[in-house]
This record gives structure tokens, sequence and C-alpha cells, in this order.
């Protein structure tokens, strides 16, 4: 092993969190405390962390566990449309399947020529 006098472990941890940039490989921490233990060099994983966030490199947001995430990803997110002065509540979903049917028409005018055909039938 080498002495911690004779290296830089910043240094290193800089390098190799360099190279692996370069490479096109996300800097993880575990995976940098590996190469250098290959090459004899002992780091902490906080130690690493930190050189890492001073470096820009800034980890992974953490999704929440359990029923909260199950919860929140059923959220339907709505978009308020104005329409005819009154505020109509749309989902993503909603947008999703008037796409298609638009694809389906051939586009928006005729999307739109079908629709405002539907509404002299209706009214």
């Amino acid at each position: 092993m080498m002495a911690d006098k004779e290296v830089n472990k910043s240094d290193e941890v800089r390098k190799v969190a360099h190279g692996m940039k370069a490479r096109g490989e996300n800097p993880r921490p575990v995976v940098i405390i590996a190469m250098l233990k290959k090459q004899g060099i002992e780091v902490s994983s906080p130690q690493v962390s930190q050189i890492l966030k001073k470096m820009g490199f800034r980890p992974r947001k953490r999704r929440k566990a359990g029923k909260g995430a199950a919860a929140e990803g059923a959220v339907v997110k709505k978009i308020a449309v104005l329409n005819s002065g009154r505020a109509a509540l749309i989902s993503v979903d909603d947008l999703i399947v008037v796409k298609k049917v638009i694809g389906q028409l051939g586009g928006t005018e005729r999307a739109l020529a079908a629709i405002s055909a539907l509404r002299r039938l209706e009214g």
C-alpha cells in the first residue's frame, strides 16, 4: 500500500472522476473507491462524495419509497384551458387521446372542422 504522504487522495479521486466522465460514465463514489483500492489508495465514501460535489457532479435525486411514491405517481395533472370565458380542466391523458385522434383525422385543421361540425349537430 502507498503511504498517505506519498499521494494526494483528492487529486487521485479527481483524476479518476475526470477519466470516467471522459469515457461517458457517471462518476459514482462506490466505483471510484473500488478503482482507487486496486491502486492501493484507501478513501472514504464521504470524502469522495464531497470531492465530486465540489467538482460539480451532483448525486441523483432519490425517489420516495413506499406508499407515498405510488400515490404521487397516480396523481393526474390537470391543465386549465379557457373555453368561452370559463375554465375547463383537461388532463394530460386527455391531451394524449386528442393527439391520437388528430393523427387519425389527418391533422389539426381537419380535427377542428370535425369538432365544429359536431357542435352544429349538437346545437
